[in-house]
């Protein structure tokens, strides 16, 4: 069998600087080419950044992607590189008009290239498009028609991209049918709880379905909301994993794979599975017999559930705040559960010497909450400062008599002003503490706890907040550290400190409870007399399908957050904000 070591490169391209991109498509072409790889690949629109939502639809943008890729082909070659194929993803445009899709020629294409001797050997367009969850890829692209094959030392290599194989048959079944000896997969695939298992048993499914190895390759980092883990997968037909990268982490995954040597005689143009036209590249280069030392690379060991979500919620954080220009950040450290859990996610975002925090007591402040909130501070490094609230506080009553729920809520709102003064006057980017129990069923204030750029925990429900916190705990005094949440911090009832011995229980059920019919309710898109015949409290289900439909006005002003679940809110989840339905 011919021996062909390839290289995937997994990277964490930002979305719209095509001139970053081109700079780290080269840095790590070059890595791959010192490591002695044949073809080297890209993530999913890795020259452009993913998602590009609708700048795609700038004809300016597309353009400047286009002359991008063909400026990366002769750049590759101009510095030596340009002898080995490489697989990038950009975004195109096609050349005739889809009149199935009601598109002109033209019109945005979600593409991928192969560069090779300073020219495009081949380009070709996604032919699955998502269009659940968070993708809207029809709004945008025109799928593609084609099956690419490219022969690169004796192999015949299988393109496709990303959805292509989540989607049964398309260019799955057409490589089979194409006899190739590899199926090369670029990826801009999120990151889900659980997703790695569920992306295995595919990428293996999908192998066995094509009858060749399957290479995966998907970005890292974070855009927005979404967060890319990586985990890119090399599987034998049998289901063997060969290879798989670290999460969260740049990576260059390098190895030795011994491939069927092509012997179809397939011409351009034949008609494949799903509509698809097979189309050919002859890359050259002689067979390959297996080196005196082969690369193997190793399987990168798989890390617990809270450890992954932990790192989702860094990497994303600490991308929204670097990709969008800050250095450090600002936090309203109450001493609870929540902030607590915030700040020490931004401390390992980007280091305690960028985080900044502030205590705002009132009046309703207890003694032990200020405590531990120094304490995390002390613990951590972080810079702490304490302004209270209560002069200002004081000014508002003495104009306009305020009592109730308006007095609570006017604490929290001096604080949320508080923040964004020193956010203008400092430069730091503000964080916002609020969980997804609480958002769910609006449980926070606008304008108060809710002011922010990003939001950390948006996604992680209030019983996880806990666990996490216990986790990262638990990991500082594996690694020898300091653990940086007061043991306080963790075990006190949760109270919003608004008014005398208050509890968020005194509103709500008990997270445990509230949790679990949230997630039937949100994740689960259960109605309400499916979650009650499923045993639970008619009282309490009302009550918590109430509270979460009222609240879409709220949720629609939060700030983005890193989606860490099946169905986060945002883009995943679209109700709408005016609603009389009431059975949920």
């Amino acid at each position: 069998m011919p021996n062909l070591r390839l290289a995937l490169c997994q990277t964490d391209p930002w979305v719209g600087d095509i001139a970053r991109n081109g700079d780290e498509v080269v840095h790590w072409t070059r890595q791959a080419v010192e490591a002695g790889a044949q073809l080297v690949a890209f993530p999913e629109m890795a020259l452009t950044g993913y998602p590009v939502e609708d700048l795609a639809l700038r004809r300016s943008f597309v353009e400047a992607s286009r002359s991008g890729l063909t400026g990366l082909a002769g750049r590759l070659a101009a510095e030596g590189l340009g002898e080995v194929p490489v697989v990038v993803g950009y975004l195109g445009r096609s050349e005739q008009a889809s009149p199935r899709f009601g598109r002109p020629a033209g019109s945005p294409q979600n593409c991928a290239a192969v560069l090779f001797r300073g020219e495009v050997a081949t380009r070709f367009a996604k032919h699955h498009l998502p269009n659940y969850g968070v993708f809207d890829e029809y709004r945008w692209f025109v799928p593609g028609d084609q099956l690419p094959v490219v022969r690169v030392h004796g192999v015949d290599v299988a393109l496709a991209i990303c959805e292509d194989i989540w989607q049964d048959g398309g260019r799955v079944t057409a490589a089979r049918e194409a006899e190739a000896g590899l199926l090369l997969v670029i990826n801009g695939s999120p990151y889900e709880r659980n997703k790695d298992d569920a992306r295995l048993e595919l990428v293996r499914r999908r192998a066995a379905e094509a009858s060749c190895t399957l290479a995966y390759v998907n970005m890292v980092g974070g855009q927005d909301e979404l967060v890319f883990d990586g985990d890119s997968i090399v599987v034998a037909p049998d289901g063997e994993v060969l290879a798989r990268s670290p999460q969260f982490e740049e990576h260059l995954l390098v190895l030795d794979l011994d491939l069927p040597a092509a012997s179809s005689d397939h011409t351009d143009g034949l008609l494949l599975a799903d509509g698809l036209h097979l189309v050919r590249a002859e890359l050259g280069g002689e067979p390959a017999d297996a080196p005196a030392e082969r690369v193997r690379a190793e399987v990168a060991p798989r890390i617990t559930d809270e450890a992954e979500i932990w790192s989702a919620l860094v990497s994303g954080t600490r991308a929204y705040v670097h990709k969008n220009g800050f250095r450090s950040v600002l936090i309203g450290l109450s001493g609870g559960i929540d902030s607590a859990v915030v700040a020490a996610l931004a401390v390992d975002a980007v280091g305690a010497g960028n985080v900044h925090c502030v205590s705002m007591p009132s009046r309703y402040s207890s003694q032990h909450s200020r405590d531990d909130a120094a304490e995390l501070a002390r613990r951590t490094g972080l810079h702490f400062r304490t302004v209270s609230i209560a002069p200002m506080f004081d000014a508002y009553v003495a104009a306009t008599e305020l009592t109730g729920l308006a007095e609570e809520n006017l604490q929290s709102r001096l604080r949320g002003t508080l923040l964004m003064a020193i956010s203008n006057q400092e430069g730091h980017l503000v964080l916002a503490p609020g969980n997804k129990s609480e958002l769910a069923v609006g449980y926070s204030t606008l304008y108060g706890d809710s002011v922010g750029a990003y939001g950390p925990i948006k996604d992680v429900y209030k019983s996880l907040v806990f666990r996490l916190a216990r986790w990262r705990n638990e990991e500082a005094e594996r690694l020898g550290e300091v653990p940086p949440i007061p043991e306080n911090t963790i075990v006190k009832p949760p109270s919003a400190e608004l008014r005398p011995d208050q509890k968020d229980t005194d509103s709500l059920p008990d997270y445990d409870l509230l949790d679990t019919v949230l997630d039937l309710y949100v994740e689960g898109d259960q109605g309400r007399d499916a979650i009650v015949a499923a045993g639970f409290d008619p009282a309490v289900v009302d009550r918590v399908v109430r509270l979460v439909d009222t609240a879409e006005y709220k949720r629609r002003q939060y700030p983005p957050g890193p989606k860490i679940s099946v169905k986060g809110f945002g883009r995943d989840r679209r109700l709408p904000i005016t609603n009389r339905w009431r059975r949920g």
